[in-house]
């Protein structure tokens, strides 16, 4: 039975991300890496970031699966639809995006200028071969270890936690911040990202408790949104070993 490395949001920092493939053991062909997605936004890097996802499977020997964050869900949305109230909030991290994809150096504190928010309003800056993988990206995967989803299962109409199969709309795989969820879900093992793990309950956590920004890990549910680009580190879980592995140094180092 092979390992399965679930890593979490990288939100367009590179190099957390390269440190983190660094420290992970040696790959063979049955093991697997799982993104749970959020690729791009509030980095400085999301261009290189997709870039080197799509030529990871070209260069190591693992199985990589990448799944649809909501942020590559809201590009999407912006592409089809329209979605200013989505591109215009700084804290978003778009206007860092669209730098990146230019190649124009990182925006700092700046405000977006007339030009940038034409540009991400119409969401044309996105290459066409990086919004047809955007727009290939699973909803959620499953293996014998776990079932991974960007932000976890809602419940459904019946009141009970549905297979990530049986919900619809998927979006909800994507968006959702259920309370309910971290603190009563039972089942499979769900691994998550999308909500910041100091913003899910400490006292259900198995896994440093007194570290709020640390991985969560409660009883049924595992996530893994660590603040990478936005200030925090990514993260990666071993299953089933359960083992931990951090783009931050380690707290003995």
């Amino acid at each position: 039975m092979g390992r399965t490395f679930a890593i979490g949001d990288i939100h367009g920092d590179e190099e957390a991300l390269r440190l983190l493939l660094g420290r992970l053991p040696e790959l063979f062909a049955d093991d697997t890496l799982v993104f749970v997605g959020d690729y791009l936004d509030r980095g400085p890097r999301s261009a290189a970031v997709i870039e080197l996802l799509r030529r990871l499977p070209d260069h190591v020997p693992a199985k990589v699966v990448c799944l649809r964050g909501n942020h590559e869900d809201a590009w999407l949305r912006i592409l089809d639809q329209g979605w200013p109230e989505f591109i215009l909030p700084r804290n978003n991290g778009c206007l860092e995006t669209l730098r990146s994809f230019q190649g124009r150096p990182p925006p700092g504190e700046d405000m977006p200028s007339r030009a940038d928010i034409d540009a991400m309003t119409a969401g044309s800056f996105l290459p066409a071969d990086v919004v047809e993988w955007m727009r290939a990206l699973p909803h959620w995967f499953e293996d014998e270890h776990a079932i991974y989803v960007h932000a976890g299962i809602p419940k459904g109409e019946g009141g009970e936690f549905a297979h990530p199969r049986d919900v619809e709309p998927k979006l909800a795989l994507l968006w959702c911040r259920d309370k309910d969820f971290f603190r009563n879900y039972q089942g499979k093992l769900v691994v998550f990202g999308h909500t910041a793990t100091e913003a899910l309950p400490p006292e259900l956590s198995s896994y440093t408790p007194e570290d709020p920004t640390d991985m969560w890990a409660g009883p049924f549910t595992v996530g893994l949104d660590t603040g990478c680009g936005k200030g925090g580190f990514l993260t990666a879980l071993e299953l089933p070993a359960m083992r931990v592995y951090e783009s931050r140094l380690p707290r003995d180092a």
